[in-house]
């Protein structure tokens, strides 16, 4: 009768190396589930002394790549659509100015994610990001509210510029200022709804900001 004794312990065929070889690779992938478990432990557990001297530590492990964002199970989800759109003021070669149309930048997002199966978080999260944080730092005036507001002002301009100077550049003139606006739209009620809804956008406008050389793209110049 043949015995299958053997079959039940097949690292004890392996060689002495490859055992050490795979009793290392487990126990570094056992260290490796262990902190990332508890990483995400003290990021959602509540406050306690741990948390609050590694602070920074969890903050750089968890963001962006494993944030935790439950307003779609919130009492009161999301209920409307927010494009970030942006203009600029071009100064010509003939020393005139022209103000370009808006170009929607969340549409363009959107159309570079519905087309890519493995979208980075920074495609489906910068600019959405960045404009929150221009919304948690600056009231309804658009005047900051904390040291962080002209910190949220650079990195919407950076954005902006970063995605479009070039394009404008091409069609002829330099940028000199460039302004922001958010476009809200209801999300439209699901068709059994009784529920009636305007389907009117609404828009926050920013003020002009003047273009630096801090906003412009690695090699590009405000000349």
């Amino acid at each position: 009768m043949q015995s299958y004794g053997d079959e039940t312990r097949p690292l004890a065929a392996l060689s002495l190396p490859s055992r050490i070889v795979i009793g290392v690779a487990a126990c570094a992938v056992a260290a490796v589930v262990a902190i990332h478990l508890a990483m995400m432990f003290l990021h959602v557990a509540p406050a306690n002394t741990l948390s609050k001297h590694q602070s920074e530590l969890i903050g750089d492990y968890v963001y962006p790549e494993y944030e935790q964002n439950w307003k779609l199970f919130a009492p009161n989800p999301l209920q409307q659509n927010i494009a970030v759109q942006a203009r600029a003021r071009l100064r010509t070669e003939d020393g005139t100015t022209r103000t370009t149309g808006w170009i929607d930048l969340t549409a363009r997002d959107g159309q570079a994610i519905v087309h890519n199966p493995l979208p980075s978080h920074t495609q489906q999260n910068q600019l959405r990001r960045g404009w929150e944080f221009f919304l948690n730092s600056h009231n309804a005036q658009n005047r900051p509210t904390g040291m962080r507001g002209e910190l949220s002002e650079r990195y919407i301009r950076r954005i902006v510029m970063h995605r479009l100077d070039g394009e404008w550049t091409a069609a002829g003139g330099r940028v000199e200022q460039i302004q922001v606006r958010s476009k809200t739209t209801a999300v439209s009620p699901p068709p059994w709804s009784t529920e009636k809804i305007s389907d009117k956008p609404t828009f926050r406008v920013l003020p002009w900001w003047q273009v630096t050389a801090d906003d412009l793209p690695e090699g590009a110049t405000n000349q």
